[in-house]
This record gives structure tokens, C-alpha cells and sequence, in this order.
């Protein structure tokens, strides 16, 4: 089957035609946490065949939104994402945000991966409640570790634990419906569905700044 045209001449239609094919956004979205081997995606996203993601990248590759990059000291090839990518950064943030709100419960099969857990903090955080505010977070979903870094109101996310965060958050499929405001912080807390290191307050806080 040959690649999806739409046969118009608009930047929209001409953007799906590029990146709009099956899986193609979420390895946009996976890169967009950091460069990855091919193995590396393939993990990340489990349900992909590697046949589809080999055509992907190499579409994308022609397109100019992912490169290849022979790392130093090995033989390791990974992939990136060029300028022209990394510039959906914004696009993929308001789509991560916007089926946020219509998630609801997990369905059965469905997983969860560090790449979108960072991708969805990036999408929920409230700048507008972070200004002015410094502090670090720490969660913890299963075995994945994420912190949340905000400098005067700049987040940065990385997939590494900290050694001084100022609150550590243990959670589970919970997180949704806390960011939803479906699930208080207080009852979180009672209920055994939270576990949390460090001041209580800061939980409400980082619910404010991480809000569906």
C-alpha cells in the first residue's frame, strides 16, 4: 500500500501526510523524551510490529524529522529527532492534553511507559500556577521513576531519581483521576492510594500544577 496523500495543498493536510500515519506521533512523542536505539522504541512502544516501525523511521528519515546518530565510543546507531521534529514538541503537548481529558479508566491491555508518563506531565503542567514556584518532585508509577524539576516556574522532566526531592510521590493508575480532580489529595492519602515523602502540602501543590 502506498504512503496516504490527500491531495491538497495545505500545511495541515501536507503535516498528516508526514507524520499522520499509524504509530508515527508516538515515536515523535518517544523521542521527544530522548534520542532512542531502535530496540529502545520497539520497548517503548509494544504494541508495534518491527516492520512498521522500520518503515516509519525511514519515512520519517526521508522527511527530515528523524536522523540517525552513530554514538561516540560504540557502534550503537539511535534515532533523533532533527529541528523540523523536535518543532511538534507543541503539537503533540496539545494532543497529549486534550485526550488527557477524555482518558477515563484504563482498558484492559493497556500500559503504561516512562516516555508517557513524562509526555503526560509535560501536558498537563499549568504554567500560569507555576509562576514564581521552585521545587522538585519525585514519582514513582510501578518501577518508573519520573522528576519533575521546577525552577521559577521552567519545568524540566528527566527519568532518573533525585537525590533531594522535595516531595516523593508513590502512585498508581490513581494519577489520572488525582490530576482529574476526580480524587482528592487528602483522601489519596487516606485511602492508601498515595504514598508520599515529604510535606503533605506539596501533593496539593503539584496536583495544581499538573491538572487535566
Amino acid at each position: 500500500m502506498g504512503k496516504r496523500v490527500y491531495g491538497q495543498y495545505c500545511g495541515f493536510a501536507r503535516a498528516l501526510e508526514l507524520v499522520g500515519e499509524r504509530w508515527a506521533l508516538m515515536v515523535v512523542r518517544d523521542l521527544l523524551v530522548s534520542p532512542k536505539r531502535f530496540r529502545e522504541l520497539q520497548r517503548g512502544l509494544p504494541g508495534i510490529p518491527s516492520n512498521v516501525l522500520t518503515t516509519r523511521l525511514k519515512e520519517m528519515e526521508t522527511a527530515g524529522v528523524v536522523e540517525r546518530r552513530l554514538l561516540p565510543r560504540s557502534n550503537h546507531v539511535v534515532y533523533q529527532l532533527t529541528a523540523t521534529g523536535t518543532a511538534l514538541e507543541p503539537a503533540v503537548t496539545e494532543l497529549g492534553r486534550w485526550g488527557a481529558k477524555l482518558l477515563g479508566p484504563p482498558r484492559q491491555g493497556e500500559v503504561m511507559t516512562v516516555d508517557a508518563l513524562v509526555t503526560a506531565l509535560r501536558s498537563t503542567f499549568q504554567p500560569k500556577a507555576a509562576k514564581g514556584v521552585t521545587a522538585a518532585y519525585e514519582l514513582h508509577v510501578g518501577n518508573m521513576v519520573v522528576s519533575a524539576c521546577i525552577t521559577r516556574g521552567r519545568l524540566a522532566l528527566g527519568t532518573t531519581p533525585l537525590s533531594d526531592a522535595d516531595l516523593t510521590i508513590e502512585i498508581g493508575p490513581a494519577l489520572r483521576d488525582l490530576l482529574a480532580g476526580e480524587l482528592s489529595p487528602r483522601k489519596a492519602l487516606s485511602s492508601g492510594l498515595v504514598q508520599i515523602q515529604g510535606n503533605r502540602t506539596l501533593l496539593e501543590q503539584f496536583v495544581e500544577l499538573f491538572r487535566i
